[in-house]
């Protein structure tokens, strides 16, 4: 109980609650939308949506700075390749959140003049970009522990075994996707956060990707990718070891 309360006093808690809520809603919707006898079930869901939606979005009127003291730590990064991904990640995380407190601005009704589809697309390609750069640097973490663990494999088998008789490249050929799989799962076994980091952003991007027109998804594949990326993101804010850091 001490840990929820921990967990639900944190802003980003609380958002990351109400993002799994909205995005089940969503899959819901989708699940139950076409049977029979379950439109006010459906009509129920979609306002439920709909109101935590509207909810998300005064949780998320101070993100700007969080976003732009990402942005101070990004640059100080050792590596300078994490150092780039991360830096201009973040700045484009701050344009989406400048977007995004234009469009809760308009939805308000402080302003009028403001064009909602164009600042919602706006936000959705700054998003876009923020998920591509941050899988970049996912491949780049991901490809260091590879290269660490085929290392630390290669030192273990050295000396103590020799090649199979009868090697050829036809075997090779045959057994190098297997060999990549094997390695990639033991990489990510090894760096947990890392696989929950690209686990999240992969299921993200479906977002942008389907708002932008670059790949079209139905609402039940979005709302599942939104549900797991939220459950990520509820086992990073409760577990902060969990969280992949910028070395």
């Amino acid at each position: 109980m001490d840990a929820f309360t921990r967990f639900t006093n944190q802003t980003q808690g609380r958002d990351r609650l109400f993002r799994a809520t909205q995005y089940t809603c969503m899959l819901l919707t989708y699940l139950l939308e076409p049977k029979a006898g379950k439109e006010e079930v459906v009509m129920k869901l979609k306002k439920l949506e709909s109101s935590v939606s509207a909810g998300r979005k005064w949780f998320r009127l101070g993100n700007v700075v969080h976003a732009m003291q990402a942005t101070k730590q990004s640059i100080h990064a050792t590596d300078p390749v994490p150092r780039l991904c991360l830096t201009l990640a973040n700045l484009n995380r701050v344009i989406y959140f400048i977007c995004d407190t234009m469009l809760w601005v308009k939805s308000v009704g402080l302003a009028t003049g403001i064009s909602k589809e164009a600042w919602r697309r706006r936000a959705a390609r700054h998003y876009y970009y923020f998920l591509l750069l941050s899988l970049a640097r996912d491949v780049y973490e991901i490809s260091l522990q590879m290269g660490r663990v085929a290392h630390d494999r290669a030192k273990k088998e050295k000396g103590s075994s020799q090649g199979p008789c009868g090697y050829n490249v036809a075997d090779e050929e045959t057994e190098w996707l297997q060999s990549f799989l094997l390695l990639l799962f033991r990489s990510l076994k090894r760096h947990p956060p890392l696989l929950l980091d690209t686990v999240k952003n992969l299921c993200d991007i479906l977002i942008p990707l389907s708002q932008l027109g670059i790949y079209k998804s139905n609402r039940g594949l979005i709302g599942l990718g939104g549900l797991v990326s939220s459950v990520t993101g509820i086992i990073t804010v409760a577990y902060p070891q969990m969280r992949l850091r910028t070395c």
